[in-house]
């Protein structure tokens, strides 16, 4: 199972991320903006989506592993519960959250660093 400590390391392992509390929980921030919060909820986190449409789709293809409470209807991000989804699917999610919210130049850098192998 992922822990909070697995996310807390994922999100600060990605560039520009500082990790500041929100509600006295740990939340990680990218150039000030917000991409994931550890929630009051226990065994869930907070992340950013590309649009209400998309996260949509994944509340509704996989309704055991995302929801959210009424505070986030019509706002472009899900809860996940840590319990149903590994570390690699964990770091992918955090990783696009992150992505969604990363300035351009430091996306660009990032991407360029990490790309793939021809």
């Amino acid at each position: 199972m992922v822990t909070e400590e697995d996310v807390r390391l994922v999100a600060l392992s990605l560039p520009g991320s500082v990790e500041k509390p929100y509600n006295r929980l740990p939340s990680f921030r990218v150039r000030s903006t917000l991409f994931l919060r550890i929630h009051e909820l226990p065994d869930a986190f907070f992340v950013r989506c590309a649009g209400v449409e998309e996260r949509n789709a994944l509340l509704k293809a996989e309704p055991g592993k995302f929801f959210i409470t009424p505070h986030y209807d019509g706002y472009p991000g899900l809860l996940v519960r840590l319990s149903q989804v590994d570390l690699d699917e964990m770091t992918e999610i955090v990783a696009e959250s992150w992505r969604i919210c990363a300035p351009r130049r430091l996306l660009a850098a990032y991407d360029a660093e990490h790309a793939p192998e021809p």
